[in-house]
């Protein structure tokens, strides 16, 4: 019955507010622990209410640390970028869904209770398990590979990296914009009381480390993704990107890079949007 009423409830919000591209909202939630309900925000095309037959490629767009879902929207203007791009045919319609991953000071890994002092959590196991199913049962996203891509900026875009590596039959692009992929000594973190078992369970899932020791099978898998990587030459997770950079260049995986004069900040972000956009539709 809950699952039926959200889903009416996603409908309602389709309905009531087509003005709105970006929608935030609430779903069901089991796997993360003491949560029965997980916010994210969600964008339509405009023709999502007028044909109802038609389906879309969707793009999960992970935000950083610090931030949340409506990040993308407040900050980045999402939606106008999306509607500017397909209003002049420079990318076709597609749907971006936008969780939540930092609410209770949380992240978008799987950790063990009492490890390094981690709390359970189990977020990438709540992404595969319940999110993307959700997704696809309450909105008309096509489900194949081909039609699903995954991006994201700082924790996100390590994130990505991993859920990438992690599952390459999920992903017809992986795009890092700026990812923090291995735990550094940073200034901001010094105070923080999770940050010594959030920074152990950024190690514990090391995309670098797991490519380097990749085998055969698992490397022909990722030579089926897109992998996109864009740092800024100041920004201070550019050594793990280029590190990350280097184990696709010894596996020969194909890659694209794109680094210029940028820290780690908005503007950069922003700077990478549009290329995501339209690297996504040439995938989709």
């Amino acid at each position: 019955m809950k699952k039926i009423l959200y889903a009416l409830v996603a409908c309602l919000f389709v309905c009531v507010m087509a003005e709105a591209k970006t929608l935030s909202l609430k779903m069901p939630c089991k796997l993360l622990s003491g949560i029965t309900e997980r916010d994210y925000s969600i964008y339509l095309p405009d023709s999502y209410g007028k044909d109802v037959q038609k389906t879309y490629p969707v793009l999960y767009l992970l935000h950083g640390g610090g931030l949340s879902h409506t990040e993308w929207e407040r900050n980045h203007h999402i939606s106008l970028l999306l509607d500017s791009l397909i209003g002049v045919g420079a990318i076709g319609e597609m749907i971006v869904v936008m969780p939540e991953a930092n609410q209770q000071n949380m992240m978008y890994f799987n950790a063990k209770k009492g490890k390094k002092g981690a709390p359970d959590w189990r977020y990438e196991d709540y992404f595969f398990q319940e999110l993307i199913p959700f997704v696809e049962k309450t909105y008309r996203v096509r489900t194949d590979k081909g039609s699903r891509a995954i991006a994201g900026f700082s924790m996100g875009g390590g994130a990505a990296i991993v859920y990438g590596v992690h599952h390459p039959e999920k992903f017809s692009l992986v795009y890092d914009i700026s990812g923090y992929l291995r735990s550094q000594p940073l200034e901001f973190l010094k105070h923080d009381p999770s940050a010594t078992w959030r920074q152990w369970v950024i190690d514990q899932n090391n995309p670098i480390q797991r490519i380097e020791k990749g085998e055969r099978e698992e490397i022909e898998a990722w030579k089926g993704v897109e992998w996109r990587v864009a740092v800024g030459d100041h920004d201070f997770t550019l050594e793990g990107n280029m590190d990350l950079i280097k184990a696709f260049r010894e596996k020969g995986i194909p890659y694209s890079l794109h680094v210029d004069s940028g820290v780690h900040d908005g503007i950069w972000v922003q700077s990478c949007l549009e290329d995501l956009l339209r690297r996504a539709d040439t995938k989709f």
